[in-house]
């Protein structure tokens, strides 16, 4: 055997294997609705395809700087400055290919051997497993439905201890939704503060909030926030360009430094002309950002309202990103059938076979006995999801023991 024993220890993406399961079940020619992949439905705004465009007629196709272009650089310090009141230079900023690899090149730089990194749950099914391959032990913070899928300043205190390097806190949160208030991220970052401790601020849905909510960047809620936290962003969400892969970092100048110099050992830049591309993105208007999450808010009403409609589910309504998070736990532990579905996952699993919808198993994110549904989808697909699920549902109840 050749392989590592860190390889061995980690898992495969579950939110990217039910998306390419939902596809390929689609390219066979069934049915399927997926509501498993976090990726807008929508185009990337024709201003931002025109700057590739441009790029590529000009020859902006060679190598580039390893942390990104100085004009990106520079596009992301006054985003930072103009949304997030944020004051940063370009030697504290990284550009990577997308906000995950961001992440991969941060956690690499931080944790070593035997380290300790706080992480809420639910949690993104990555960042667990990145911790584990930077040779860091992840202590798991459970928050549920009750307390909003919420940690608290108590709850972080508690677990701390003297191997404790760095806490990830996603706002608005990849799988929940959830959204902490600039008070809430305040108390926190004072017990961080207090202990010396990394805040690792994951603010890739920052774009899409709802109902008036006020987005608050954890390294501004205090003054002595901004040295103690790095921020990961990027323009995959809010613009529509998961596929262009560009994602940035903004922190103390050690740190950015030295995700630099793993970043040069590994990829090298980002793509040149996604980065032309994000200059537009983030200097040019941002009209298509709003239009979207005006989209997504409504599809966030209808599909909240039609999960707790549905006898045996109960859904909390987000404020934020583009994910639900219904409880599913009454309906576990029943035969319907010859079929017993004792788990989240075998749950996730009988709705593909049966009604054909692919949806992600909670305890992929630390979760049992939820599931996550993406309605980043049409309204119509969520409709005809949502029916099936109905259907399906009513079934295994009326059939049920």
């Amino acid at each position: 055997m050749f392989l590592s024993k860190r390889v061995q220890a980690v898992q495969p993406s579950p939110t990217l294997a039910i998306d390419a399961k939902a596809k390929a079940l689609k390219a066979q020619g069934v049915d399927v609705i997926s509501f498993g992949a976090g990726e807008p439905d929508f185009n990337t705004p024709q201003n931002i395809k025109d700057a590739g465009i441009d790029a590529i007629n000009k020859n902006f196709t060679r190598y580039c700087p390893v942390a990104g272009t100085l004009d990106l650089k520079k596009a992301i310090v006054n985003k930072l400055k103009r949304d997030n009141g944020l004051e940063y230079i370009p030697e504290e900023i990284i550009v990577s290919c997308g906000a995950k690899h961001s992440l991969y090149n941060l956690f690499q730089a931080i944790l070593d051997d035997g380290d300790e990194i706080i992480i809420p749950a639910p949690y993104w099914v990555s960042y667990p497993d990145m911790a584990i391959l930077a040779g860091a032990k992840p202590v798991i913070i459970p928050a549920d439905d009750k307390n909003g899928f919420k940690i608290t300043a108590q709850s972080v205190q508690k677990v701390i201890t003297a191997k404790t390097k760095a806490i990830v806190i996603n706002s608005p949160s990849n799988p929940t939704g959830a959204t902490y208030s600039s008070g809430e991220l305040k108390a926190i970052a004072e017990v961080c503060v207090k202990n010396k401790i990394l805040m690792i601020s994951d603010e890739i849905y920052e774009k899409l909030v709802y109902d008036n909510f006020k987005f608050s960047s954890t390294a501004s809620v205090l003054p002595e926030a901004k040295n103690y936290t790095v921020v990961i962003n990027g323009v995959s969400k809010a613009y529509a360009m998961t596929g262009w892969r560009i994602g940035y970092a903004a922190g103390p100048r050690e740190i950015i430094t030295a995700m630099a110099k793993i970043q040069s050992q590994s990829t090298s830049n980002p793509t040149s002309i996604s980065m032309k591309a994000s200059v537009e993105a983030l200097n040019g208007p941002q009209d298509e950002v709003e239009k979207m999450r005006a989209e997504f808010e409504k599809r966030r009403d209808y599909i909240h309202e039609r999960l707790n409609k549905i006898e045996g589910i109960s859904c909390s309504k987000p404020s934020g990103a583009f994910y639900v998070f219904p409880d599913i736990s009454k309906l576990l532990g029943k035969t319907f059938g010859a079929k017993v579905i004792n788990t989240d996952s075998e749950f996730a699993q009988y709705l593909l076979e049966t009604a054909k919808i692919a949806v992600v198993p909670g305890s992929a994110f630390g979760a049992d006995g939820y599931m996550r549904l993406s309605y980043a989808t049409s309204l119509e697909l969520i409709k005809e999801g949502m029916d099936r699920l109905e259907k399906t549902v009513k079934q295994m109840i009326g059939n049920g023991k």
